[in-house]
């Protein structure tokens, strides 16, 4: 058992006043690169973590594995498209992703560990039960120190669309911060039934008021042991952030309407489409209306100083072909197909911003799909292999990292689990040096996280 202290290593409350005279101007930009370079602590390289978490497990075979060559059964049951990359093929559902994958990297011997339901590697052992982003809050701190945003996000298909299914799904706790102080768990814009004003306009003005002249006399108490004046017009700025403007970030309305259509995901699955006969109608049904639009608002919060923003729809790649799940072909044609859009809409957006080196994409499930179909028509789960797909983040693009067995039932050489792809997402975003000199960081913790190593080939 780890015990952590509770508090920022750089002060959290402080962290979140040290507003800049510059934020308010930068914070409007379109493009807020500046938001990346604005903090100079020694620990942090400046890059931000989108982690697309594909609850239910998706199949590796039907994904990045098609293993054409094996029998029907064991094959892809949506066949395979011809990626950029000679010799390389990707299941039939991405053929936008195929004519990119030049630009990410897919790992074909990632294994998970087990075949349960949960929310690894988001939540669980290797995260000592805390959000991997909370981790992350714990070491950059709770807000950005410019723009006022909360360093951890969880988005959610409320975040973007009202009308869809609220966020937990009982397979594990996404705010979880295990030892950490509850101040580090993810933000959830959609906490409040989707209003993603909440974060400002559902606090009443008197309040906000009052708490201003409550820290004001918490200062001016304090003044022997803080360098904070009582009356600070920093400390104004802020309080002027959270009464008016930090919202905006979160309204993907601010994009270009020819963008948000980019990303958007909703036409390409109608609800009236999906046969209701699967219990699992309405997950499909929301994951096909958000997910282009979470990515979309992933990248708009990162631009502005989120640090790691995990995604994730209601369970949806649990195709076992049973009463809740489709078969594998007709569940794909409601999952694939989104995936491939969205995926690819936020892989040229970054490219097109110039954001490959600042932004680092994560997106994998808790484990992936057993090698053989089963009599019904689906895939069960597996522990054994899962789809990994890494861009971004200085991370070498254009890899395919180890092979598969035959039949794509575990690695055949180069393994890799939830340990490497967390000691990668640590090596792209922190200095790891430094970790382990953090005060009051428990030793035990940054001993033994940092001596994970990242995923061979991508560094």
């Amino acid at each position: 058992m780890f015990t952590f202290y509770d508090h920022d290593h750089r002060g959290s409350r402080r962290s979140f006043l040290r507003v800049g005279a510059s934020s308010l101007a930068g914070y409007g930009l379109a493009n807020s690169g500046q938001a990346f370079a604005a903090t100079e602590d020694p620990l942090l390289k400046g890059r931000s973590v989108i982690f697309l978490f594909l609850h239910g497990g998706p199949s590796q075979i039907e994904t990045f594995d098609p293993k054409m060559n094996m029998p029907e059964g064991i094959r892809s049951a949506t066949g395979s498209v011809k990626t950029k990359i000679p010799g390389i093929d990707f299941g039939g559902s991405f053929p936008r992703l195929a004519g990119l994958n030049d630009k990410f990297s897919i790992v074909r011997s990632f294994a998970t560990g087990d075949g349960n339901h949960d929310i690894k590697p988001i939540v669980g052992r290797d995260t000592f039960g805390a959000n991997l982003g909370s981790i992350f809050a714990r070491l950059a701190g709770p807000n950005h120190p410019v723009t006022g945003i909360p360093t951890n996000v969880m988005l959610f298909p409320q975040s973007v669309d009202p009308s869809t299914q609220s966020g937990e799904m009982g397979f594990g706790k996404f705010a979880a911060t295990g030892p950490l102080n509850s101040g580090f768990a993810p933000f959830d814009p959609a906490g409040a039934g989707g209003d993603l004003r909440q974060l400002t306009t559902n606090v009443p003005r008197e309040r906000l008021e009052s708490r201003r002249l409550i820290s004001l006399q918490f200062d001016k108490f304090k003044h022997s042991l803080d360098t904070v004046s009582g009356d600070n017009p920093l400390r104004d700025q802020a309080f002027r952030l959270l009464a008016g403007g930090l919202e905006d970030a979160f309204d993907i309305r601010k994009e270009s309407p020819h963008l948000v259509d980019r990303y958007d995901t909703a036409p390409l699955v109608r609800p009236d489409s999906i046969n209701k006969k699967w219990n699992n109608h309405k997950n499909y049904a929301d994951n096909a209306k958000s997910l282009g639009k979470l990515l979309l608002l992933a990248r708009r919060l990162c631009e502005r100083g989120a640090g790691f923003v995990t995604v994730t729809t209601n369970f949806v790649w649990d195709m076992h072909a049973d009463i809740n799940n489709a078969t594998m072909t007709e569940g794909m044609s409601y999952m694939g197909g989104p995936l491939d859009y969205a995926l690819s809409a936020l892989v040229e957006d970054l490219e097109a911003r110039g954001l490959s080196d600042k932004i680092l994409v994560v997106a994998c499930g808790e484990m992936g799909r057993t090698p053989r179909i089963n009599a019904n028509g689906g895939r069960d789960h597996w522990g054994g292999l899962a789809p990994l797909f890494l861009y971004g983040g200085g991370l070498k693009p254009g890899q395919v990292i180890g092979r598969s067995a035959k039949d794509a039932s575990s690695p055949a050489d180069t393994p890799v689990g939830i340990k490497e792809l967390i000691a990668t997402i640590l090596d792209r975003t922190v200095d790891v040096g430094q970790v382990r000199l953090i005060q009051n960081l428990q030793s035990e913790f940054s001993q033994i996280m940092t001596s994970w190593k990242p995923i061979p080939g991508l560094i």
